[in-house]
């Protein structure tokens, strides 16, 4: 058994030792003529006689290695590549291929995305400095920013519903639904079993609630894992993690990702036609208690609650239903007013001092923001804010929440280690 293999059958004993992503950069084969590099994001790779079929070539800084890795392996041209989606960590590394096919007078690579991929490569470079921002917090808590790419290779063949594709004889089906991103697809390599889910199945809660990004689409993304399901897949390779193998583990997993889904959607929407306010409808909906232990829904990267505020987002707008909160005073304002009420920020840092201790850690990051708010500059202030958000930190299982309060501690002053926030499975269920 080959480390891939190994490392896929402890995930779903439960039993990794990592956080899932953290794959080992190496390619392996899964099956005949299908072979899986699996890092932090992952790339198929099918066998047929006009050539290699590619599933998401790679990340932009890795991409080489990826393609060495490959050609150590295998070294027919690539014939076909399939962006699933065209997320950054997906979308990097067929100008290798391409230019090497241009040396030993190859014919170039074909790229098959959806229709919807350019337009996503648009905004991208619209909103380069956003998002580059964005990644740093989440990623890395607010440490180094790297620049955000501006140039794709863009696809030749771009389709809208479905496409089915022949090369080398070999069948591969490609359906588009809309899930964590609009412009996803989906693959079945029909003569061998395999599906290739990109983002759609990524060994973690489903990236369906990322506050910082656009709209996910997590009733669409139910019905995706659905007909995935009816195809009958015998292996599945996900955009991130480790491969499933075995019809009924592939059933399992693609079944209780959709019902996990579909219980956050059926459950919010339910409510806000009752007339609930967000507030309500977010402390009241959770997934399925027996899936929360699976091993592939933990909450280390995206979580329940922010899957609900997509939702709300998605059918009811920005407005929660709080009427003071359609207008707002300045947040600069509110924290002025609520430190006078309280005496002065000491009084406010005191009490966000004894509800951290308490375990309260909600209800303190209140209270040191209204004191920032407050006293922006004010040293005793930056500090008491800082050390608050460094233990929310702690706490916090999901990579959105770790990353975003490692980055607010980080501009108060606190120091803290320039590194991934991923969480290992096993150290998220033992907190």
């Amino acid at each position: 058994m080959g480390v891939i293999a190994e490392r896929a059958e402890s995930a779903w004993q439960g039993e990794l030792d990592a956080h899932p992503w953290q794959g080992p950069n190496a390619l392996e084969r899964i099956a005949e003529g299908v072979w899986f590099y699996h890092s932090f994001s992952n790339t198929v790779v099918f066998e047929t006689d006009d050539g290699l079929v590619m599933v998401d070539p790679g990340i932009r800084n890795r991409s080489e290695r990826r393609f060495e890795a490959v050609r150590e392996q295998l070294d027919a041209p690539l014939h076909t590549a399939v962006y699933t989606h065209g997320h950054v960590d997906h979308v990097f590394g067929v100008d290798h291929y391409a230019e090497e096919a241009r040396e030993r007078g190859w014919a170039p690579p074909r790229v098959i995305a959806h229709e919807a991929m350019s337009a996503r490569f648009d905004r991208y470079r619209r909103t380069g400095g956003y998002n580059a921002v964005i990644n740093s917090r989440q990623f890395r808590g607010g440490g180094t920013v790297a620049p955000w790419a501006t140039e794709y290779w863009a696809p030749d063949v771009t389709y809208r519903d479905r496409l089915d594709v022949t090369v080398g004889g070999q069948r591969f089906a490609l359906r588009h639904d809309r899930g964590e991103t609009d412009d996803a697809t989906w693959v079945f390599a029909a003569d061998r079993r395999v599906l290739c889910t990109g983002d759609l199945f990524v060994w973690v809660a489903p990236n369906a609630g990322n506050p910082q990004k656009v709209q996910r689409y997590a009733g669409e993304w139910a019905e995706a894992l659905r007909a995935m399901a009816s195809c009958e897949p015998e292996v599945l390779l996900p955009g991130h993690g480790p491969p499933i193998v075995g019809a009924e583990r592939v059933q399992q997993a693609l079944g209780e990702t959709a019902t996990y889904l579909e219980t956050l959607e059926r459950e919010t929407v339910a409510r806000m036609n009752e007339g609930a306010s967000l507030d309500r409808i977010v402390n009241e909906v959770a997934p399925p208690a027996e899936l929360l232990e699976r091993p592939y829904l933990q909450p280390v990267y995206d979580e329940p609650e922010f899957i609900v505020r997509n939702i709300w987002r998605l059918y009811g707008g920005w407005y929660d239903g709080q009427p003071s909160h359609l207008k707002p005073a300045s947040e600069a304002a509110q924290g002025i007013e609520v430190a006078r009420l309280a005496g002065g920020t000491s009084a406010l840092l005191a009490r966000a001092s004894e509800l951290a201790d308490a375990g309260e850690l909600r209800l303190a990051c209140h209270l040191v923001d209204w004191a920032f708010e407050a006293e922006p500059g004010d040293a005793e202030v930056r500090a008491a804010r800082g050390a608050v958000y460094a233990r929310r930190a702690a706490e916090e299982r999901s990579t959105m929440a770790v990353g975003i309060y490692r980055a607010t501690a980080r501009e108060m002053g606190v120091e803290l280690a320039d590194e991934p926030v991923f969480r290992s499975q096993q150290r998220a269920q033992s907190e």
